[in-house]
């Protein structure tokens, strides 16, 4: 009875109801979590290039450049930095990023709101988009192309007729990000350039989840030591079949075979 009596006493001074409201948990977004990397080997790039696009393709490496009067479409032996194959842009274009899908070539612009397609073997262009964006960044997924824009945002695009499919916010650490430039689509990922920054991201398409970050400064030191003349970093290629990474920028000095933790 005591006991009784005392569990009583209790309940009515802190109170034994249930359905009274709990502090709520709060809610923090994950931070991303930090990717490694080691130099693998490096080889010669060329310094005229202001990458703005690079992919490897069936074994092969394909550039595209920016800056008016400048911008071009390469095919280069990535070993020794010659251009083995190029087309020049006309003067009133800016070329941006770069994709090959399914034998075609995509090449986007800046602000003039174009977007190229040609053919693989002759750089021969066959036809050409316009759209109201920016373009910065582009890469595929093997069935839609995916395009950075320089925000937050990377958007969905179908190839056949560059209709807007979808468009989705990348968020790092529950905040939007920014700068979103050149762009590699590799294992189900999207990883991009940080323009003006020396990030890698590493983004899951399905949430837009920033869900893990490179940071290549020793990289960019490197190459300004080098030459001070070099620019940001901006280029990421993924070759499947031998599972090699590359990276470099605007005017570098040198290409990188990367091993980047995953």
């Amino acid at each position: 009875m005591r006991q009784f009596l005392l569990i009583c006493i209790i309940c009515v001074a802190f109170g034994c109801n249930d359905n009274e409201p709990k502090d709520p948990i709060l809610n923090i977004p994950e931070a991303p979590k930090s990717l490694s990397y080691s130099i693998i080997t490096s080889y010669p790039h060329d310094t005229s290039s202001y990458t703005q696009g690079l992919i490897i393709y069936n074994g092969e490496m394909y550039e595209g450049t920016g800056n008016y009067g400048f911008s071009k479409l390469k095919k280069v032996d990535f070993k020794t930095g010659n251009t083995l194959k190029e087309i020049s842009l006309d003067k009133k274009y800016f070329g941006e990023g770069v994709t090959i899908l399914n034998d075609t070539i995509y090449q986007l612009t800046w602000r003039e709101k174009k977007i190229f397609v040609y053919t693989l073997n002759d750089f021969k262009k066959v036809k050409e988009f316009d759209v109201d964006i920016e373009g910065w960044g582009l890469t595929n997924d093997g069935k839609n192309l995916i395009v950075s824009t320089g925000g937050s945002n990377i958007n969905y695009y179908q190839p056949s007729d560059f209709k807007l499919i979808k468009s989705v916010t990348v968020l790092e650490s529950g905040n939007p990000s920014f700068n979103l430039n050149e762009l590699e689509y590799l294992n189900g990922f999207i990883y991009a350039n940080q323009y003006q920054l020396p990030y890698i991201l590493k983004i899951d398409p399905a949430t837009g989840l920033v869900v893990a970050k490179a940071d290549v400064s020793d990289i960019w030191n490197r190459i300004k030591a080098i030459d001070p003349d070099a620019d940001v970093p901006n280029g990421i290629a993924y070759d499947s079949a031998s599972n090699k990474m590359y990276i470099t920028g605007k005017w570098w000095p040198e290409l990188y075979e990367i091993q980047l933790s995953q």
